[in-house]
């Protein structure tokens, strides 16, 4: 339990989440975008970064765009979602995973997690499709930068003649049996926001290997011109090019890929490390067979290790426990000390937006068995809780995972953490 006695020296600066980490060359690169007055959505800056991306991640084509955001909406149009059409998604994920499924008129339908890599069940995606047979788009997310069971998953989606989107928003560096996130789909998106580990402060690509595909997305992404002397559009087209200022900091950072990626790797280790004795456990992922890009370091506490927590749709409520812990008392504690944690993201079918839509376990509809485990901690035939993203949700949480935080530092927050269990 810990205590206002317990309280150590606040970090000045603030010890974030996830911030940018900057090299000196985006700056030349930003500098050239405007010395060379290409300050617009063409340039040598984003011609480079989408053959950079192509050469690292293994597609054939990549399209740069406004956001990671604008190439998922781009992959749910090139996937033919047509309005009132159901298509199945990642529940424990965030937002931007599934609205681009509602701007088309699409109707997502969540499938659980599983505990083995907080990523997609392949059992409830198989339950999914028993329950509706004629979906034809499934929407993959790779939580935290950890690549999911992408066999499995992809197994049960050709079976049923379904098409995946990958979103690699979070995972880029991250492989799979040595192929790296972003090419297990057929249309595959991934994210340079700010705090992702190679940022463009903002910015995203839609990756994959059909060019008419890659044609189509350049051209919805610049209004739909057509080829005419004067500005003729015979389809919507949307304002989602990626800017060439933005692109010449991606470029600027991706020559540091591997260097992040590394760096974030010390720090979940350290962390697994630091943690030993306490009751709880990293997020996980099979050592043998994919390789995480360590975007953010989690945790997610034993049962019989937590206080009683609650929380209603804005605010937590705990009961300290001599100890005991739980995830909003150790994320108190690290701000009390001026650094960044985070809930585990809250699954989509616990959001009021998409309350009403389907939710599906391993064991089928999941609305009614969330509703049974709500009422009377009801579990599975494995033992488990029916609804795993819930459960996860409600015992997890994401550390400070900035790869400028000193050793130091990370040790003084483990520090906290481990007086959060006395």
């Amino acid at each position: 339990m810990f205590k206002e006695s317990d309280q150590i020296e606040k970090f000045e600066p603030k010890v974030w989440l996830s911030s940018p980490t900057m090299h000196g060359e985006e700056f030349e690169f930003l500098k050239e975008a405007y010395e060379t007055n290409w300050m617009s959505t063409v340039g040598a800056n984003i011609n480079e970064v989408e053959r950079l991306v192509c050469k690292k991640i293994g597609c054939k084509y990549a399209v740069g765009l406004s956001a990671g955001t604008a190439a998922l909406h781009m992959a749910v149009k090139l996937a033919g979602v047509k309005p009132g059409e159901k298509v199945f998604c990642s529940d424990m994920t965030f937002s931007a995973t599934v609205n681009p499924i509602v701007y088309e008129g699409g109707v997502p339908v969540f499938i659980d997690t599983e505990y083995d890599t907080w990523n997609m069940d392949p059992e409830a995606l198989e339950k999914a499709f028993e329950l509706y047979p004629d979906v034809k788009v499934v929407v993959i997310a790779h939580l935290y930068g950890t690549p999911g069971k992408v066999d499995e998953l992809r197994d049960i989606c050709e079976k049923h003649g379904a098409v995946i989107i990958e979103d690699a928003a979070e995972s880029m560096g991250a492989t799979y049996k040595g192929l790296q996130t972003g090419t297990f789909g057929k249309y595959n998106a991934i994210s340079f926001n700010g705090n992702k580990i190679i940022t463009g402060s903002s910015g995203g690509m839609l990756l994959t290997d059909d060019k008419e595909a890659a044609e189509k997305v350049r051209k919805w992404s610049t209004q739909s011109r057509e080829n005419a002397p004067w500005y003729q559009h015979e389809e919507l087209g949307y304002n989602y090019r990626m800017s060439n200022v933005i692109a010449g900091v991606v470029r600027g950072q991706m020559p540091h890929l591997e260097e992040h990626i590394a760096q974030k790797k010390v720090i979940y280790e350290r962390y697994k490390e630091g943690l030993k004795g306490l009751p709880v456990r990293m997020n996980p992922y099979n050592e043998k067979e994919s390789e995480p890009n360590f975007w953010l370091s989690c945790l997610i506490l034993d049962k019989e290790a937590m206080c009683r927590q609650v929380r209603s749709e804005c605010e937590p409520l705990y009961i300290p426990e001599t100890g005991k812990s739980c995830p909003t008392e150790i994320l108190e504690a690290i701000a009390s000390i001026n650094a960044e944690g985070r809930p585990i993201w809250k699954p989509m079918h616990m959001q009021p937006v998409y309350r009403m839509n389907g939710f599906v376990t391993r064991e089928g509809d999941g609305r009614a068995k969330t509703n049974a485990y709500i009422a009377g901690g009801a579990t599975g035939k494995d033992g488990n809780p029916l609804d795993i993203g819930m459960d996860i949700f409600h015992r997890g949480l994401c550390l400070p995972s900035d790869n400028k935080m000193t050793e130091d530092q990370q040790n003084r927050i483990i520090e906290v953490i481990r007086k959060c269990f006395e």
